[in-house]
């Protein structure tokens, strides 16, 4: 740190504890930051497209998780690096918004900023090289806009919805039944999509998993299915048209707030508490069949004898069920939530088609499955595995089907995938970059060239010569002036990504170059660093 001197030549401190902290600044503070970025994005460019790898992270108390979500690696990570950590955040934020693009988004912002070294190095302000790529960015978004195609779909020609969906899951673990899965996601997306409003809640569709089975086995059910059976196992094990209370109240007796002490000291005392607390879950139970209930779901546990009676009296039941499912639940089979047993009435009761009970293999594991339900605006979607990894990657993958399916309803405009949507913008960006006077034309030239690491990317991961194939792919989208056309990963022997069905959000493209550029420009206004010094 530099000393600062009062009038009479004293040295003074200006910073507390100035000597234990270290400082970076200017070009250096510059090269450090690209340096950390740089290196978190070169871990996630190898999981990039259809042919990329998966990776293995294992967390402090030995869980293991493999999957090739861009942000579900950078979170499990933990990077330590201030720099880093951007990324991450950068990573969340297209997730939160959009659910899909974390891996690519955060390659892109990794190939601006190793452009922008090489600006910094010839001497270019960081300010004039931020200003350049915040221009580019425009008109790689408007360029965006111009090329994008409108797709319509109803509830009944939902096919343009599950060919996106498909692009998004053939990167992820689940491609081998890809069709299936991006059907199952349509189908739930539609079930609760507000199609006039063009609004969807993604709240309302829930994902179970459970391992054992194929993951061809994975089903929509147009339900809920909550993970319980019933509490006495002499209960039914299907119950047509189920008329279900839902209650928040314990089955028990009421126990007095101030402490107290029984004393008793015959027999017949005790019998006549046993007599009273009989009678009181008598009447609990009187009163739930009144109200014509022939099936109760309450969130808190009840004793066996509350239990033996339910039974007796024919009156199934399900006990310790959360707070969400029972939300769920009373959406779904347009119930109320009662808090207390005098305010049960059946105008309360929810009302459903079938609820039955489900066993998995040789296991004691049981669900519950509440179908034909009055609302079927709460779906959900149940996910079989071959290990707990295999469900837990799939439930992510399913995640960015769903959020794909809701942009497409939000805004239904499309651009075409394998890298072609990077090359045409990274040519419509070097046109403009010919145009503008000034420093700010190198930016944007370097915007273009970084664009095309992500198809690069996608041919070294697919086995291709990177350079080779982008050149070539580059040369015929100018001669043809065709945008559609980008890398062929599958090997389908057409570049033309139309032919292919390879398709993208248009807001879902546009958010990962606007915010890549974003945080670039952040990073390249660093120019100190003041940390606290480690440790010795």
């Amino acid at each position: 740190m530099a000393l600062a001197f009062d009038e009479f030549g004293r040295p003074f401190i200006i910073i507390r504890e100035q000597e234990t902290k270290s400082r970076v600044k200017g070009l250096a503070a510059q090269k450090a930051n690209i340096l950390a970025a740089k290196s978190v994005a070169k871990i996630l460019r190898s999981s990039l497209g259809p042919k990329g790898m998966d990776k293995m992270l294992q967390s402090g108390d030995g869980d293991v998780t493999i999957t090739n979500d861009g942000a579900t690696i950078l979170e499990q990570m933990e990077v330590e690096n201030r720099v880093g950590r951007l990324m991450v955040d950068l990573s969340k934020s297209q997730d939160f918004e959009i659910g899909d693009g974390t891996t690519g988004v955060v390659v892109t912002a990794g190939a601006l900023l190793e452009q922008a070294e090489s600006l910094l190095d010839r001497g270019i302000h960081p300010i004039r090289v931020a200003e350049g790529y915040e221009m580019a960015s425009k008109i790689a978004a408007a360029h965006l806009d111009a090329i994008a195609e409108t797709f319509e779909f109803s509830r009944d020609n939902f096919e343009p919805l599950v060919e996106t969906c498909m692009t998004t899951l053939s990167s992820k673990i689940v491609g081998r039944c890809k069709r299936q899965m991006a059907e199952i996601a349509v189908q739930a997306v539609l079930a609760v999509a507000d199609l006039e409003r063009r609004d969807v809640n993604l709240e309302l569709i829930k994902v179970e998993g459970k391992t054992g089975g194929r993951l061809e086995e994975t089903e929509l059910v147009r339900g809920i299915i909550v993970d319980k059976d019933f509490s006495h196992p002499q209960m039914p094990k299907r119950i047509e048209n189920a008329k279900i209370a839902i209650l928040t109240c314990p089955f028990e007796p009421p126990k007095p707030k101030t402490k107290h002490k029984v004393d008793i000291d015959t027999v017949e005392k005790y019998q006549r508490l046993q007599e009273s607390e009989r009678k009181y879950f008598d009447d609990m139970v009187q009163q739930c069949k009144d109200a014509g209930a022939t099936l109760v779901i309450c969130q808190w546990g009840f004793d066996d004898e509350a239990n033996h009676l339910l039974m007796h009296r024919g009156l199934p039941a399900v006990r310790w069920v959360g707070g969400v499912e029972l939300e769920l639940i009373a959406i779904a089979t347009g119930g109320r939530i009662v808090p207390r047993f005098q305010e049960l009435t059946p105008e309360k009761l929810g009302k459903a088609g079938v609820v039955r009970e489900k066993a998995f293999g040789t296991t004691k594991d049981r669900m519950l499955y509440i179908e034909g339900c009055a609302n079927s605006r709460a779906v959900t979607i149940f996910i079989r595995g071959g290990s707990k990894m295999m469900v837990e990657e799939t439930k992510r993958s399913l995640h960015d089907a769903l959020c794909v399916a809701r942009n497409l309803i939000r805004d239904n405009h499309i651009v075409y995938g394998g890298g072609s949507a990077e090359l045409t913008c990274s040519l419509a960006v070097e046109a403009a970059a010919d145009k503008v006077p000034g420093v700010e034309q190198y930016a944007m030239r370097a915007f273009a060239e970084a664009l095309e690491v992500v198809p690069m990317a996608l041919a070294e991961n697919s086995g291709l010569p990177p350079i080779d194939t982008v050149s070539s792919i580059k040369a015929q989208q100018v001669k043809e002036n065709c945008p559609y056309l980008g890398v062929d990963c599958m090997d389908a022997g057409t570049n033309d990504m139309r032919k292919q069905k390879v398709f993208e959000t248009l807001i879902g493209k546009k958010q990962q170059l606007l915010l890549a550029t974003q945080v670039v420009k952040m990073i390249l206004k660093i120019d100190d660093v003041i940390s606290p010094s480690q440790y010795e």
